[in-house]
């Protein structure tokens, strides 16, 4: 286990290392100038120049990636250009809405998703699991800013009884999670019936049921007891990827996360600022998997990490 750990955690941070330096470059390739987004409306050549010169906008690629490697090792990224203040501080500002909105999020898909799909599976080509399945698609289909729309104008027009945007009461959580919930609540339980149909018919629940078994111990101890794992790489690898955060939703209604931190530095080509948004949520990305994957031997005795089949 202190071997696979250790392993894993070196694999971790070259991938963060690797994920950084490929956004460093590929920021610096893309069309705009941070010093035209600083200088305001008309600049002069001069103003571009003395912006350029502060900020180390002037020197080439490769001096500015190393100059962006000796401050990395000592935990200095930068400055950020739109908020006048260390570029990792602001992101760690933001993140812990983040978090709460996709821990909300993936708690409210658990709850929900899991236990349709078991219904789905018990009910198999059936016509109420049709129907469930035409609901799980259509949930799949519905883009995140149109169920978030939808939702500001039903729950906070039509019939204000939740807040609009930001995070100044609880009840501002409720819509941006179940606008977030949604899709991922539509593919978990298809995942979850997918799992549980295989699980279902296999040789070793058919000899429980001969033996006299409960379906309630059949369906929740044995088929979901080998279904877990499948159902909870999806699970960590749509929280993980909510840790990223969730632009459209975050925009949409003005919450404070990391998703749209990310939009306001790409529109002022805010290059620390990207850059340690791109650090912090790998981070947590990288994070979340290991996390992962400690827990399947909890889940499954078989499964040893580390070792071979």
């Amino acid at each position: 286990m202190t071997r696979y750990l250790i392993r894993r955690l070196g694999q971790s941070v070259l991938t963060v290392f690797l994920t950084l330096s490929t956004v460093f470059v590929l920021v610096r390739m893309a069309p705009g100038d941070p010093a035209a987004a600083l200088a305001g409306p008309n600049p002069s050549s001069a103003d571009l120049a003395r912006i350029r010169e502060q900020f180390g906008l002037d020197r080439g690629l490769l001096s500015q990636y190393g100059l962006f490697l000796r401050d990395l090792f000592t935990g200095d990224l930068g400055t950020s250009y739109s908020f006048h203040a260390p570029a990792l501080d602001v992101v760690l500002d933001r993140v812990p809405y983040t978090i709460t909105l996709s821990l909300s999020a993936i708690a409210l898909t658990a709850l929900v998703a899991v236990p349709l799909g078991v219904w789905m599976a018990r009910r198999a080509d059936t016509k109420r699991e049709l129907g469930a399945n035409v609901l799980t698609i259509a949930g799949q289909s519905m883009p995140d800013f149109w169920i978030g729309v939808m939702l500001l104008t039903l729950f906070a027009v039509a019939v204000p009884v939740l807040p609009a945007s930001g995070f100044t009461t609880w009840g501002g959580l409720v819509l941006p999670t179940v606008t977030v919930a949604i899709l991922q609540m539509a593919l978990i339980s298809r995942l979850v019936r997918r799992e549980m149909v295989a699980a279902l018919a296999a040789p070793y629940v058919t000899v429980a049921r001969s033996r006299g078994v409960s379906n309630r111990v059949l369906t929740w101890r044995y088929a979901m007891g080998n279904s877990a794992i499948p159902v909870l790489t999806a699970l960590g690898t749509r929280f993980a990827a909510m840790l990223n955060g969730v632009v459209v939703v975050e925009v949409v209604f003005g919450w404070p996360g990391v998703g749209s931190l990310v939009v306001r530095a790409l529109e002022t080509r805010d290059y620390p600022l990207i850059q340690a948004t791109v650090l912090v949520t790998a981070a947590l990305a990288v994070l979340v998997q290991l996390l992962i994957d400690l827990a399947y031997p909890l889940l499954d005795p078989r499964v040893r990490l580390g070792k071979a089949a």
